[in-house]
């Protein structure tokens, strides 16, 4: 599996898609994104990593950094999506960060 983080906007999407050589199309029926989403009401981020882990490509918004809410129950969504990236990072072959749409390899190798 390839997971691919950074912020929101930052290209992610579309540089997979080109590192790849794949179409919209072909990225939306081999990949998942906006997986961050998923821990909000996920009983067992375990579980769902594992099931997330079987798809070609994983794409999350990082969502951990700038302000931290107030509110409790949104702090505890913001730490359910990290720990969920964590997980999938772990089981990914490849890890790549993007960023202002430069991609930095944190795990493994993309294929050529």
């Amino acid at each position: 599996m390839i997971f691919v983080t950074g912020p929101l906007y930052a290209g992610k999407r579309t540089y997979i898609a080109q590192a790849l050589g794949l179409s919209r199309e072909e990225l939306a029926e081999r990949a998942v994104w906006d997986v961050q989403d998923l821990a909000r009401s996920a009983p067992d981020l375990r579980a769902l990593a594992e099931d997330l882990a079987r798809r070609e490509i994983v794409i999350a918004t990082e969502v951990g950094g700038g302000v931290v809410p107030l509110d409790p129950a949104e702090r505890a969504e913001r730490e359910a999506a990290g720990r969920l990236s964590c997980l999938l990072a772990e089981r990914a072959d490849i890890v790549i960060r993007v960023c202002c749409g430069l991609p930095q390899v944190l795990k493994g190798e993309l294929p050529c």
